[in-house]
């Protein structure tokens, strides 16, 4: 009797392991491929389950290998997964605007040191629990800058999180309230990066400048902290209307941190002007301002 030996080896060993796409006139085969549907869609695998007929069919005319196959086939399994993850810890992360790092006007803001923001970008600050203070008048793009850090670490897979101070504070107030503490200081200790802004526009009353104060405490040394601030440091006792609280948490807060301090006319107030000029010059053909 003569036997025949097949081989079923990888791709050095001489067998054909280039993927073919199901042949419908083939019931062996197509039943092998509804098994193979089913298989991905039980693993809730679906995005690779539903690309399985297109990753077949350009294996087939590319004459890939299975393993190249099956490689490009999870690929898009995995990107897919990433897209999901990274739209959920944005959703998280209550981001007010779509503002991102790569579309900050420099120009406008010379005294911001590009490096250093390229820097931050990179997340490193965050393993160190290091704190970023971004300290300047209204509308010279602090919130654009918190912002786009925020984006940037939710984007390399950490949790983040952005409030203003004001919400943090009546927050605090309404589950100090409703029994809520020990929950809320939990929620606020979370994220890896906290992004708390506009503290300074509104005056907090002594519960919240003592809540904004715990939730400091407890992220101390262990997580990062992006800070926002209209006023000085030294105004921080006017802010939270006790020096020996705002001390504390200055002391907390710079003991390991960044400072970007920036300066210039509000961005809101020059697109003012520009529009002005542009209508004034369309109207009369007068590219002077009235005396203000």
């Amino acid at each position: 009797m003569t036997t025949t030996s097949t081989t079923t080896g990888g791709e050095g060993s001489g067998a054909d392991t280039s993927a073919r796409a199901p042949d419908p006139s083939t019931p062996a085969q197509a039943r092998l491929y509804q098994q193979l549907r089913g298989h991905l869609a039980a693993l809730k695998l679906h995005t690779a389950a539903e690309a399985l007929p297109a990753v077949l069919d350009h294996a087939a005319t590319e004459k890939l290998s299975l393993t190249a196959a099956l490689e490009r086939l999870l690929a898009l399994e995995v990107d897919a997964t990433e897209a999901r993850r990274l739209a959920g810890r944005l959703r998280f992360a209550s981001l007010p605007t779509p503002a991102t790092l790569e579309d900050f006007d420099y120009d406008a803001q010379p005294a911001v040191d590009r490096a250093l923001v390229t820097e931050l970008a990179t997340c490193r600050y965050l393993d160190s629990a290091t704190n970023v203070l971004l300290i300047g008048p209204p509308g010279t793009g602090k919130t654009h800058l918190a912002v786009g850090l925020a984006r940037k670490a939710a984007e390399a897979g950490y949790r983040t999180y952005f409030t203003s101070a004001a919400d943090l504070a009546a927050r605090c107030h309404r589950a100090a309230i409703e029994g809520r503490w020990a929950y809320t200081m939990r929620f606020f200790a979370g994220p890896t990066l906290l992004v708390i802004d506009e503290l300074g526009y509104l005056p907090l009353p002594a519960e919240a400048a003592s809540a904004l104060f715990q939730v400091v405490a407890q992220r101390y040394t262990k997580t990062s902290i992006v800070l926002t601030t209209n006023r000085g440091v030294g105004s921080w006792g006017e802010i939270l209307g006790d020096t020996t609280v705002a001390a504390a948490m200055l002391d907390r807060l710079l003991h390991r941190s960044v400072v970007l301090n920036l300066d210039g006319d509000s961005y809101r107030l020059r697109d003012h002007h520009a529009r002005t000029d542009t209508l004034r010059r369309a109207t009369t053909g007068n590219t002077r301002r009235p005396l203000s």
